[in-house]
């Protein structure tokens, strides 16, 4: 291609039909080569660029450009151009693309000012902006690119500091194939899929609940071990009748919007499952009731009807947690990263960390950090918004 022979040319104005009809037969009859186009329409008004390539017929420039300048003024609409170097198309389409998401109840101009600011300090440039939801501005997802890859874990971490000073979450991916290619999500169960921990719930029918709050607080933090803290807590619950176990699964609340999420996923095809430090006796209620692919947990040992304050088999922890993601894949023929691995504390991290999308579902802030994207809003269903499901499409599919 010859310098001055890419010309990129932008129409704006009020939307109606025929516009790209009128523009690309004009085009089309100077038998000029199109080599992109993109529209948006915004509130009835209308942005259509159009890069078209004269390097055969550089003497067809001027009259087209003013035929379709003609055509423009005729439909009532705005028309520039610009003649682009042989450098800057060769960097369109040799760039490393990113999709940057924000959620949240409020988000303000200060918000987008500073998430845009801090993308061009790591000289990366926002190529497109999009609304995801309907109503309110509430979730925003930019589609940004840089000339050389970037640091992800170093940007992430900036992009996390304006989350803690603003009620929104902010995500960082990659713009490729398996963003929008998952295919499978587990999470956890306790504060993941339900509102509540399970055994603290028993602990309370019991009389211990202060004592195992304090160990299931610690053990979410880090800082005791998962397995000791869980045969001493369970080790308190003997005595417990299996009538109790099922009145506190009637009572137990999912977390807003996971039947939706669920709902919403299986019929996208996508396999589900829970991988849970609880018990199976719950974990295989849930994957009956919401119709899940897979249930892991930990199984309670049950005599003569009540608990007897052990476990049996072997305990599902941190490294447990990461394996049995890894064998559902492999099972499903499902690349991880095309995973989506969901969970709130210390013993989710491997699993987190071993997905292709890890999410820290109202988590530790040791737990934030370490995850792809931390959620802080109430709603889990909101992770729709990373695979670029907007409202829309939700209302359609439901």
């Amino acid at each position: 291609m010859q310098d001055d022979s890419i010309v990129l040319v932008t129409i704006s104005g009020k939307d109606a039909p025929g516009i790209v009809s009128a523009m690309t037969s004009v085009i089309a009859g100077a038998s000029i080569r199109i080599l992109d186009i993109e529209q948006v329409v915004i509130h009835n008004m209308i942005i259509l660029s159009i890069l078209m390539d004269f390097a055969e017929g550089s003497n067809e420039q001027k009259p087209v450009l003013k035929e379709l300048l003609f055509e423009a003024k005729r439909l009532g609409l705005n028309l520039d151009f610009n003649v682009l170097s042989d450098t800057d198309f060769s960097l369109h389409n040799t760039r490393f693309t990113y999709a940057i998401t924000c959620v949240g109840e409020n988000i303000s101009a200060d918000v987008l000012a500073r998430i845009s600011s801090t993308l061009a300090a790591a000289k990366v440039n926002i190529d497109r902006i999009g609304k995801l939801n309907e109503g309110k501005l509430n979730c925003v997802e930019m589609i940004a690119y840089a000339d050389q890859a970037v640091d992800i874990s170093e940007l992430r971490r900036q992009l996390l500091h304006i989350s803690t000073e603003y009620p929104v979450d902010i995500s960082l991916q990659k713009e490729n194939i398996f963003r929008k290619a998952k295919r499978l999500v587990v999470m956890d169960m306790d504060s993941t899929l339900i509102q509540v921990e399970i055994i603290d719930e028993l602990a309370r029918l019991v009389g211990v609940g202060e004592e195992v709050a304090q160990i299931t607080s610690a053990t979410m933090a880090g800082e005791l071990d998962f397995e000791q803290a869980l045969i001493q807590r369970v080790s308190l619950l003997k005595g417990l009748k299996v009538e109790t176990l099922q009145q506190v699964y009637d009572n137990t609340k999912l977390m807003p919007g996971a039947k939706k999420l669920i709902g919403i996923l299986k019929r996208l095809g996508y396999k589900t499952g829970v991988i849970s430090g609880g018990f199976d006796f719950f974990t295989q209620r849930f994957k009956q009731d919401l119709g899940l692919d897979y249930a892991f947990a930990n199984t309670l040992e049950i005599k003569d009807g009540a608990l007897t304050g052990k476990l049996v088999g072997p305990i599902i922890d941190a490294p447990k947690k990461a394996e049995l993601l890894e064998e559902i894949a492999k099972q499903e023929a499902i690349s991880l990263e095309q995973v989506i691995a969901i969970g709130d504390g210390a013993n989710d991290l491997l699993m987190l960390e071993r997905a292709g999308l890890g999410i820290a579902f109202n988590a530790q802030r040791k737990v934030r950090e370490a995850a792809s994207y931390s959620i802080s809003q109430r709603n889990i269903d909101s992770i729709l918004f990373l695979l670029g499901i907007n409202e829309r499409d939700v209302e359609e599919i439901s």
